[in-house]
Formats: structure tokens, sequence, C-alpha cells
């Protein structure tokens, strides 16, 4: 082979690597630029009524649910508390309060000169969710009044009307949140950043609700749980999914994948349980 052909074949094999590593490279900032462009956001649809929160938003509509479930509370409940906590903070645990009330915080802008708690205890999210339902349940025939009617005999507010902008968002989420409705909240998200750790969402999961059976395995925690709660549990999970790197959920023959972005689908049945997957390290 002459000193030229060498060098011909020399020249176009290394064409031919940097082809390929651009390629490579190509696809993967391809990839990277695809992701960057998701809208992370939440959607509860029941029947023709679709409602969009925030990632954030969603995982604190999931826990004002979870503790009207754990309480045992209808889901008129969690709808009155959600149209309320977005009216008051956007649904977000603000540590600031307005010209109504300096003094106010978190997720239903408690005041601690009204009783609500320190300012610690307010911003306490389940503090202030089960202050919230213990004020509620004092209200005569709460679960029968019009929303805004029972947020104001709670609240007090000097607009005691506008927490009927956000009723349907509130029954929206609250139907999907405490499990009346399967397969209603579905998250899109972009891939996860980090591995999922199950005992800090176990831990999560029980502060929320109490005390679960569960089993863990591997990336899965499998919560023993059925009918209504399990799907209370799984759509908790999904609304969670951002913050804890959950991958897939299983539910009654239903599943949620992060990564196809196509809501629950049909999948083999979890053996009864709801079994939530994290992603796993370099995911």
């Amino acid at each position: 082979m002459t000193r030229r052909r060498r060098l011909r074949g020399a020249v176009i094999t290394g064409l031919s690597l940097a082809l390929v590593a651009g390629g490579i490279y190509t696809a993967a900032t391809l990839l990277q630029r695809s992701e960057q462009l998701i809208t992370e956001e939440c959607t509860a649809a029941i029947g023709s009524q679709r409602s969009d929160l925030a990632t954030d938003q969603a995982a604190n509509a999931a826990l004002i649910t979870a503790v009207s479930v754990r309480r045992g509370l209808p889901p008129r409940a969690a709808s009155i508390a959600l149209a309320t906590a977005m009216q008051e903070s956007k649904l977000r645990n603000i540590g600031h309060g307005d010209l109504a009330g300096p003094d106010s915080r978190g997720l239903f802008q408690q005041r601690p000169s009204q009783g609500w708690g320190t300012q610690d205890q307010v911003m306490d999210p389940i503090h202030a969710t089960n202050a919230f339902y213990d004020a509620l349940v004092k209200v005569p025939g709460y679960a029968t009044l019009e929303i805004t009617d029972a947020a104001q005999r709670v609240q007090r507010s000097a607009y005691p009307t506008a927490y009927a902008e956000h009723e349907a968002m509130g029954r929206s989420f609250a139907s999907a949140l405490a499990g009346e409705t399967p397969a209603a909240l579905n998250c899109t998200l972009r891939s996860p950043d980090t591995a999922g750790n199950p005992a800090t969402l176990l831990s999560e999961l029980e502060a929320a609700y109490g005390t679960i059976p569960t089993a863990a395995s591997d990336r899965t925690l499998e919560v023993d749980v059925a009918d209504s709660f399990a799907w209370s549990v799984a759509h908790w999970a999904v609304a969670n999914a951002k913050e804890y790197s959950v991958e897939r959920v299983d539910v009654d023959g239903k599943r949620w994948d992060r990564k196809a972005r196509n809501g629950w689908q049909d999948a083999p049945d979890a053996g009864g349980r709801v079994a939530i997957t994290l992603a796993a390290a370099g995911a």
C-alpha cells in the first residue's frame, strides 16, 4: 500500500469518526434541547372540565387533599380548601402577608395574631391544612354550602366572592386527588435530574396520609391500599413526581409513565397495590 493510500485511508477514517462523534453530539444536544422545551405542568381532567396547575402547586394540592383523606373528610372539604389556598397564596407556601393581613403566612395566609398558631406553625403546610379543616368542620352544613360561602366562614376575607373564581380548579383536583375519579391527574415532566430515594418518598407519603402498609424493593415502593384510597395515593405520587424523581406509577391495571408522557395507559395489574417506581442513578 502506498503512502498516499494510507494517508487517504487515515483521512477517511478520521472523517468517519468525526461524523459519528458529531452525530452523537448532535443527538444529545437535540435531546437536551427538546427536554428544555417541555412545559412542566399537572392537569386534572374530570369529564369535560380540565384544570391546570404548576408542579409545585399540584404538590401542595396533593398534600391538602391527602390530609382530608386521612381525616375521613368528604372530597367537598378538599374542594373548599383548594379554592381557598389558591385565592390566598396561589397554592404556594409563602412567607409573607399582604395589606389585609401583614402577619399572615403560608398556604392559607393564616395570621398568628388571630390564633392560627405561631409563625413557624402556619408555615408548616400540614399544621396549616389541619388548622383550616379544624375550622371548616365547625361550620354547620359546610359540605352543602357554596364553596365561596364555606371558605369565607373560615377565612373572614375582605374579598369573600373571590374564592368562587377557583371553584372549578378545586373541584377537579379534589376529585382526582381524593381518588374519586381514577386516572384523572396527569403531570407532564422533564426527565429526572437525580435518583429517587424510596425512604424519603415513604416519609413524605406517611406525613400526608399517616402510617400505611408498604414494602420497598430496590427502586419501587409498594403501597397496600385499595379502591379510592389507592387512586388517591397514585395521584399523589404523580403530583409529587418532579420533587421525588418518580418514574412510573402502577395501580388498578393502569400505568403513568414519566418518559412516555402519554398519561394513564393500560398495564399489568400491580397485584392490588400501588407501585411507585423511582428513577435510578444516572437516569
